[in-house]
């Protein structure tokens, strides 16, 4: 029996949707998916299994201008990712595109693409996403517009929200995927570990309940993982804010708000996990969290000098 097994990394400008596209392709959850930008810190991979070809997604930070060491940090592990990929999904906010050309999103875009011709030889194709509702008219002058860059061996027109085309986007990567031996057992989606994934649910809890609120000022961490002999576990979570005013925020009055996001990230937990779940979240200060060595470690982020 011939195997194929390779890497295909998803790159693209923050809240293109790569974090949608992956858990399409993979076909659960395996990255936390949010509509404000910035929300994949690390790089996280996926697991899919065609016929005889294992696929490994790589999710990757959104590309962008950085500004910090952490922004830094996540647009360097993202092109690391793309390095390393046997194919890559550039993934663009069609609807974004289409109506300003100007937009953050067009010149990281632009960015990318320059980033990517310097890389020659590597296999691409252009996944144009969010056309829901879009225009056909408004769609072929973006493809055009690609199309000219001779960088994309093909480009698709998707849905990941709903799943539109995904289908025919796993095939392209497939018949890219070089011959030999699975990474993974076949019934694994996901290369992150158990604590990540339970403090990366906690993120996202936070940034659907905060909003605008808690912007991008805190960070979760898993500080204790007991299982017991009922077969639950439990799970002991800090989440990291950079102010005291920031911590009456996250807590909530009489405790709702931590007690609203505990509830929402431990049933998701149980879903994913199959087994009872009792979470506990501390909230605390660290003004330099974004600058602890620990905490880069942690989420598998190189840590950038200045």
């Amino acid at each position: 029996m011939t195997t194929h097994c390779g890497f295909c990394a998803i790159i693209g400008a923050p809240n293109a949707g790569k974090s949608t596209l992956t858990n399409a392709l993979v076909g659960s959850k395996v990255a936390i998916v949010s509509p404000k930008v910035q929300t994949t810190r690390m790089t996280v991979r996926g697991v899919a299994m065609m016929d005889q070809t294992q696929i490994v997604f790589v999710d990757t930070p959104g590309i962008f201008r950085p500004r910090r060491r952490l922004d830094r940090a996540m647009v360097g592990a993202a092109w690391a990712g793309a390095e390393d990929a046997d194919a890559v999904l550039l993934i663009v906010d069609a609807a974004d595109l289409a109506g300003d050309s100007k937009s953050p999103g067009a010149r990281d875009t632009d960015a990318i693409i320059a980033g990517l011709k310097e890389a020659k030889g590597k296999k691409t194709a252009l996944v144009l996403n969010k056309i829901d509702g879009m225009k056909r008219t408004d769609l072929l002058p973006l493809v055009e517009k690609f199309n000219a860059t001779g960088l994309f061996e093909d480009v698709f027109l998707v849905s990941a929200l709903k799943g539109e085309a995904v289908a025919d986007v796993a095939n392209w990567v497939a018949a890219r995927m070089p011959q030999g031996p699975w990474l993974y057992p076949e019934d694994q989606t996901a290369d992150i570990s158990m604590r990540l994934l339970a403090a990366e649910i906690t993120r996202e809890k936070i940034y659907h309940r905060l909003h605008d609120e808690l912007p991008y000022s805190s960070a979760v961490e898993t500080e204790k993982w007991e299982e017991r002999k009922d077969g639950s576990v439990r799970i002991d979570q800090v989440i990291y804010v950079q102010r005291e005013g920031q911590k009456a925020i996250a807590l909530g009055k009489g405790g709702q708000t931590i007690k609203t996001i505990g509830e929402l990230a431990r049933k998701e937990m149980e879903e994913l996990f199959g087994h009872r779940v009792h979470l506990f979240l501390f909230v605390k200060v660290s003004e330099d969290w974004a600058e602890s060595r620990e905490h880069y470690r942690e989420i598998g982020l190189e840590y950038p000098e200045e």
